[in-house]
């Protein structure tokens, strides 16, 4: 955004992670800006980022040097911007960012467990821009070089703000409307609180979207339609500003910042995710239309970072998202723009969806023959639904290419995907592929890992306590796993974030498309008990295992579980005999 901000011909002072608890200098280092504040709390939410699914507070904090915690507070955005309010009351606040962007109506807080109104209000900020902001940004830049006062800032598309309800709403002839059920009626009604959020979602996602009004408090918050999707050519204008790719310099000498670590040879080819799953949220604020980058600007990152002081040759991750959905859209964008379907690729993969994935492997081949680069991973999840012809119909032959080059040249010894569940009823609810592609995919892996003698190990990602999911599904998880060769470790408990399907379901008790009611564990219990059956293998969880089996009646799933000899973790059958071979023993594979 600063970047942004200097390409307009502004200057900008940046200030990361302000003191809240003490006098306030910080907040008043620059004095008073001519045009606006401007808050954001990062790339995720700061009740995500402090707290566990169990709503334990963690005791580091990954985007802190040294991997410190304390020094952003809960619900950062209101704490920030209410202290700015407090000093500077005459100068307009604009937020953006995760956790404003997936706050922008009435929503579901996990960690108070209460349902909020927009963040506007809650944060007392003048307005909000939504989603990946370079575009409302620019445009918010510009009108304010033209003299244009930022009380008047209504019509710029993807921003939100708050205004009496006696006032009306501006008028704009392009802009159809869509009323929320008010934040007061969803107080009193989960059922319409449900139902506001199926004309969030596809508003988000569609070409052409309108504009939305909630009231809350005597306010009418107005939400403006989204920006369409960057063109290569306006992604490439914002990737290839001059970054430093490097922390504020306020940061030095204090230490790691892990998650910077994690990304600092790290390059995204682009963005959004057509996936729509339903418990995560990169649909609602990156949109489900991909935006690519060209791969002339890709490769020029690549150069970038091969220059880089401390490189050592490795690049942690090419990708996006979703890995591998670089350059994939509509094959006739008409048939896209009057589409609202949430995600592209569930129930079915949409027959008007180009899944080819020549344009990804052309990158990484390149990549590969940068003789700076000994080895450049794809760390970022892959769709392995996009790549099983048996759920893709649009399949070519691409797909097979594709997954020969990462596996054989992008992957550190393990692959890791999400097929989340094996249970087809909570994976509807999920908007995941029924668990046998996941089963296909693994042939074709075992296939390729063979082929090559790899001895790469398929890591698969599970969730627990997912509106819709009961024991029994879990207890049927662990033994089609089990019976996979899988000792599960990638496992998590589902942690409720505001502006998804599953949050909705899960504090409402409806979803939010049919109204249809779903049961979800919510009790610490409940939980408790639907995740140690990922660990059947551990020997403390044997007999509370057993236990549970015998009183659900299911003697032949104790049997298939627990009865039969342990088996290797995710190997093949094919490596598991040759392991046995004494010539194969004492053999170690390079890496």
């Amino acid at each position: 955004m600063g970047r942004i901000i200097e390409s307009e011909g502004f200057k900008i002072g940046i200030i990361p992670q302000p003191n809240w608890k003490d006098d306030l200098h910080e907040f008043k280092k620059f004095g008073k800006p001519k045009y606006f504040f401007g808050i954001t709390s990062g790339c995720m939410d700061t009740m995500v980022n402090h707290y566990t699914a169990s709503k334990r507070k963690r005791s580091t904090d990954a985007y802190t040097p040294g991997g410190e915690a304390g020094f952003r507070p809960d619900y950062a955005v209101n704490t920030y911007a209410k202290i700015l309010k407090r000093l500077y009351p005459e100068v307009p606040v604009v937020v953006g960012g995760i956790e404003a962007s997936l706050r922008r109506v009435t929503h579901y807080d996990y960690w108070s467990d209460k349902l909020m109104p927009t963040i506007l209000e809650s944060s007392e900020a003048d307005l909000l821009v939504y989603g990946m902001g370079e575009q409302p940004l620019r445009e918010i830049l510009q009108l304010l070089k033209r003299g244009v006062p930022f009380h008047q800032l209504t019509m710029v598309k993807q921003t939100s703000y708050q205004r009496p309800v006696t006032d009306g709403v501006p008028k704009n002839k392009k802009w159809t409307d869509i009323d929320l059920n008010s934040h007061e009626v969803c107080l009193n009604d989960k059922k319409a609180y449900a139902s506001n959020f199926k004309h969030v979602e596809q508003e988000s996602n569609k070409t052409f979207a309108d504009r939305i009004i909630q009231e809350v408090n005597g306010k009418n918050t107005v939400i403006n339609p989204p920006f369409q999707t960057m063109t290569e050519s306006e992604m490439d204008n914002s990737f290839d500003l001059p970054y430093t790719r490097l922390p504020h310099p306020k940061y030095k000498n204090r230490g790691p910042i892990p998650a910077y670590e994690m990304i600092k040879f790290s390059v995204n080819m682009h963005r959004g995710c057509f996936g729509g799953c339903s418990f995560c949220t990169i649909s609602a604020h990156q949109g489900k239309f991909i935006a690519s980058r060209s791969q002339k600007s890709i490769l020029k990152e690549v150069d970038k970072v091969t220059e880089m002081p401390d490189f050592k040759g490795y690049i942690s991750d090419l990708g996006g998202p979703s890995a591998n959905m670089y350059k994939m859209k509509g094959k006739d964008m008409a048939i896209c723009d009057k589409c609202v379907s949430p995600s592209c690729i569930h129930p079915v993969v949409c027959s008007n969806l180009d899944t080819n994935h020549s344009a990804m492997t052309e990158i990484y081949r390149k990549v590969d023959a940068n003789p700076k680069v000994k080895k450049a991973f794809v760390g970022s999840g892959i769709r392995y639904d996009l790549l099983t012809p048996e759920y893709n119909k649009n399949a070519d032959e691409s797909i097979d290419e594709y997954l020969e080059q990462v596996l054989t040249r992008h992957v550190s010894g393990r692959l890791k995907v999400a097929p989340e569940h094996t249970a087809d009823e909570t994976l509807k609810i999920m908007r995941k592929p029924s668990f046998k592609h996941f089963k296909a995919f693994k042939k074709k892996f075992d296939l390729i890992d063979k082929k090559h003698n790899l001895n790469q190990q398929l890591i698969p990602y599970f969730i627990s306590s997912h509106p819709g999911c009961e024991e029994g599904d879990m207890a049927n998880l662990a033994v089609e796993t089990k019976e996979m060769g899988f000792q599960l470790e990638q496992v998590q408990d589902f942690t409720p974030t505001p502006m998804t399907v599953a949050t909705v379901i899960y504090y409402s008790g409806y979803h939010p498309y049919t109204l249809k009611p779903y049961k979800t564990p919510k009790t610490e219990v409940e939980k408790k008990k639907q995740n140690r059956f990922f660990f059947w293998y551990k020997k403390e969880n044997r007999d509370w295992i057993k236990n549970e089996l015998k009183k659900a009646n299911q003697p032949d799933l104790l049997k298939r579980l627990l009865g039969g000899k342990k088996e290797e973790s995710n190997v093949p059958k094919w490596l598991a005999e040759k392991r046995k071979d004494k010539s194969f023993q004492g053999k170690k594979r390079k890496v």
